[in-house]
Order: structure tokens, then sequence, then C-alpha cells
């Protein structure tokens, strides 16, 4: 089994905290969200993992690749690397990893976290994963026949369709079928927006007679912007405390005269000077935190943050706060005080 990550795209909506990491990077209560993404394929598909493929921008530089890597291998697969020079669509991102597609795979899109236990339907050709929603509306569902299988695509339909909205993962049996079709997309220059879509090979796979169907999830966690970001790390935190599934505090960190409120995340070589944190805080290793109290927020590593009583915040890599501001987004090297 392979799994393909599309991420080329640095995530501008999460800005300024992907000026000088991609938007995948970003930890969630202390893994880089498309560490969580990859991993938690690898628990439902609950087979080996041969390779993942990750497609990336150039600019994204030596450590990522690094990083991305290490992902791969940690899971006991290889990991291959590719870039994507223009933003030209999902198609055109899963077609520049076209040298690893083949055979069964998962195309997954690196800037969604789900939680999910279900079998995954190997009958069908294809698994589009999906999310009941109040508001259909505002995404992508799926129609289907009273057979179960998915018969249409729709985006943001004005009328009731469906109330199952595609979450940006995909299993296919045989990817080569999907590179087959996504190819033809590209010859024949079908564009929507200036871009080349998976749902136009998609399309083409199911004109064939190819059969597909849903695998629905139990949560699905967007990380589009500060908010939600910060929203799905509260949420990741409660999921990982109540499924006793991880170490979250890390007991080579300093507590000075200070309170933790479960669930949190606090990395290496935090120190905690008359503090209170929590609930549903990330602390990245090395940061420091003095006479302030913080809570539903996001801190990533070697941050230092005084005087501060913050929630629903969100702080990069080597930032400095001192302040009274309560609700606050600062990227990685700047200082507010």
């Amino acid at each position: 089994m392979k799994i393909i990550v599309p991420m080329a795209g640095r995530g501008s909506r999460l800005r300024p905290h992907t000026l000088t990491v991609p938007k995948p990077l970003i930890p969630i209560a202390g893994k880089p969200i498309v560490q969580r993404l990859v991993e938690d394929i690898a628990k439902v598909l609950n087979e080996p993992l041969d390779e993942v493929a990750f497609v990336i921008g150039k600019d994204f530089g030596d450590q990522v690749e690094k990083d991305l890597t290490k992902i791969a291998e940690d899971l006991g697969a290889k990991a291959s690397i590719y870039f994507q020079d223009e933003p030209l669509g999902t198609g055109h991102a899963i077609m520049c990893a076209q040298e690893s597609l083949s055979g069964p795979a998962v195309v997954a899109y690196a800037d969604t976290l789900f939680k999910a236990d279900f079998n995954l339907d190997k009958s069908a050709d294809a698994v589009i994963w999906v999310k009941q929603v109040e508001n259909p509306s505002a995404y992508g569902v799926v129609k289907m026949n009273q057979e179960g299988k998915i018969t249409d695509l729709v985006e943001k339909p004005s009328e009731f369709v469906s109330d199952l909205a595609v979450i940006g993962i995909y299993y296919f049996k045989d990817v080569a079928v999907l590179k087959q079709k996504l190819q033809d997309v590209l010859d024949e220059n079908i564009l929507r927006g200036g871009e080349y879509q998976i749902n136009d090979g998609i399309e083409k796979m199911k004109s064939d007679g190819a059969v597909f169907k849903p695998g629905q999830v139990d949560e699905w966690m967007d990380c589009g912007n500060k908010n939600v970001t910060v929203e799905t790390n509260s949420r990741m935190l409660n999921f990982i405390k109540r499924e006793d599934a991880e170490v979250l505090i890390n007991p080579r960190h300093t507590n000075e005269n200070s309170k933790i409120i479960p669930p949190c995340y606090i990395g290496e070589n935090v120190v905690l000077k008359n503090t209170k944190i929590g609930p549903n805080v990330s602390v990245g290793k090395g940061s420091i935190i003095e006479n302030s109290e913080i809570k539903n927020s996001l801190i990533q590593e070697d941050a230092f943050i005084q005087n501060a009583n913050l929630t629903n915040s969100m702080i990069g890599n080597f930032a400095k706060f001192n302040g009274k501001f309560t609700s606050i987004s600062i990227g990685d090297y700047s200082a507010l005080e």
C-alpha cells in the first residue's frame, strides 16, 4: 500500500505561521499535521505501508525533505519526494508523483485530520472518504444510489443532494487507473478555474464503469486558518487524552510554581514559571512561559512568553510576547512586547 500526499501549497490562509513553515508541518498536539495524517491513515488501512510519496514546493528546503523522509521511515515505508512547480490544481499535483502511481494507494491532501474506525471496502475500485455535515452547500458532496455506490460528485450544491462531504482522502485499488485518466485530463486540457482537478479523473473512471463507494469518518478537522487550527489542536488533545494514545507531557520540562490543566501537550525542555497552562494548550519544545495564564492555544518551539493572559492564540517558533492582548496570532521570529 502507498500513500500519496500532495502538499505543495504553503497555506496562505494560515499566515503568518506559514511564511517560514509549510502548513502541513505546523504541529498539532506536538506532531506536524502531515505526520498525524499519515499515521492515522496507516492505522485505518491496517496493513504494511510500502511507500509515502510527498508532493512539495521547490522552495520548501532540505530540512522539510528530511523531516518528511523521517515520517515515512518511522512507519517502515520508503519516502519519495516530488515537486510541483506551479499551483495547477489537485490533478496536476497528483501527476507530479506519477512514478509512484501504481498499485493500491491512498491519496490524501495534507490540510485535514480525521478520526475513523471502519473497514476499507477493498472490493470497490475506489473509496472516497466522507463526513456527514450540517451545511452541505459549503462543500463538495457525494450522491449515492440505493446500492450504496457513489454516482456523482457535486461541488457546493445550491439544492440538497447529499450531506456527505468529501474530505480529501481517496483509496484506489490500482492508482495507475487514476494516473491514466488524469493524463487524459492533462492531454485534453480540461481546466476548472485554470487548474486540473482530481474530480475530472474520477469522472472518467466512473464513465468506464469503476465502482466508487464511501468511507465515512467519525471526525473531520480542518487546519485552514488560525481559529480552526487552534480548535483542531484542542480537539486532538482531547482525543489523545481519551484514547491514552500518546504521552502528552514530556517529563523533561521544568515546572516552577505552575499548574497544568489537562489536556495539554508540553514539549521537551519547556520552562513554566508562575504560570497556569490549560486546558487545550500545546507548548513546543524549548519554550519559556513566565507569569502567565494560557488556555485554548497553540505555542510552537522556543517561544518566550511573559505576563500574558491568552486564549484562542497561536504563537510561532522563536516568537516573543509580553503584553495585554488576549487573543493573538504572531509568526516565527516575531516580537510583540
